[in-house]
């Protein structure tokens, strides 16, 4: 009888598996779907058959559609795509680590951090090595740590509820969008403008770098994400279990933190603040998947891509002959999310 029951579990354990196989390759379909769709619209649309031949001619191609294609399409889709995926791979580790359904780098000031720490080095031409973006990546990484050791210290005060901590990062998003426009009041014209647009989440500025450097930061999170996958599942269940299994949880937080910055200033640094898609994506992923951070965390990047290039396609569509910043379009989506979770999180 009991060997029956033992049975039937590791049954049900094995379609659990493959029932959530499946919906990963139909989300990674799905996303292929909008790469593809997201390259094809814009101010002068490309139908499937001129992409193919564009995309055969390589970057070196002679046809406008190619230049199009190679040089100002696939940068900006393949920007938002590992843009998408890092903003959601850091909102589910800190949603993770805090057990705060409302917590993401967004919502905890995390990213309005890194966006200030950009501006700093943009309005004092902040350059490494001659590399401009380096001094942007690095400076929106210094304040983001900053921010995210001041959360973490929060967070260990057993006293200090879920809702209480999304206020706090409410506070630390006023307090760095007033330095962010006080730098704005004291810059020149054109430097205000550029710390201006970098608050919307512009595409614009894409280009191979910041695709290079966004896809190198999420890969390298994404295999340190799965190599403390168990850990991270332990620590879903409750923090006092993941400290029986031996999990020093503290050194863990800590960590995972320090990862979660490096991912947000990767995307700060080149496309400016894209607001809520760390909170929706880790959201829906445990709604599809469970709560198995073997499937989350490599799901949660692709639903956080295909959020971002959805934004893409939509502002596209949205601004003829030119694009809407995709930041404006994701906080009009966020919004009502975010109240719907704070409404069911009062319930």
């Amino acid at each position: 009888m009991a060997l029956e029951s033992h049975s039937k579990l590791i049954e049900e354990y094995k379609q659990r598996v493959r029932k959530r196989f499946m919906l990963s390759a139909f989300l990674l379909g799905l996303l292929a779907v909008l790469v593809i769709f997201d390259i094809q619209v814009g101010s002068s649309n490309i139908d499937l058959n001129e992409l193919l031949k564009a995309l055969a001619e390589g970057p070196n191609g002679d046809s406008s559609t190619a230049f199009i294609v190679w040089e100002i399409r696939l940068p900006m889709t393949f920007t938002c795509l590992f843009v998408g995926a890092s903003l959601s791979l850091a909102g589910l580790l800190i949603q993770t680590i805090t057990h705060n359904p409302l917590a993401s780098p967004y919502t905890l000031g995390v990213t309005a951090g890194a966006s200030f720490g950009a501006a700093i080095a943009i309005t004092m031409g902040f350059a490494v090595l001659g590399q401009t973006w380096i001094g942007v990546s690095l400076s929106a990484l210094l304040i983001a740590l900053f921010v995210s050791g001041f959360i973490f210290y929060l967070g260990s005060r057993k006293s200090l509820s879920a809702t209480t901590l999304i206020l706090v990062g409410v506070i630390m998003n006023f307090f760095f969008q007033a330095l962010q426009q006080y730098l704005q009041y004291c810059a020149s014209p054109e430097v205000a403008q550029i710390i201006s647009g970098w608050t919307f989440g512009n595409l614009q500025r894409a280009s191979w770098i910041s695709t290079a450097v966004s896809s190198v930061t999420w890969l390298c999170a994404l295999f340190i994400a799965f190599g403390l996958a168990w850990k991270l599942t332990a620590l879903s269940d409750g923090t006092e279990r993941a400290k029986g299994l031996g999990i020093n949880t503290d050194r863990l937080r800590i960590f995972v933190f320090t990862i979660s910055s490096v991912l947000v200033s990767s995307a700060v640094a080149f496309i400016g603040t894209v607001a809520f898609v760390g909170l929706i994506s880790p959201h829906c992923a445990r709604l599809i998947l469970g709560d198995d951070q073997r499937f989350l965390i490599l799901n949660a990047s692709v639903i956080g891509s295909s959020l971002m290039l959805a934004a893409s396609i939509i502002s596209k569509l949205m601004s003829e002959g030119a694009t809407l910043p995709v930041g404006i379009v994701t906080s009009v989506i966020g919004v009502p999310f975010l109240f719907f979770l704070l409404m069911r999180t009062q319930r």
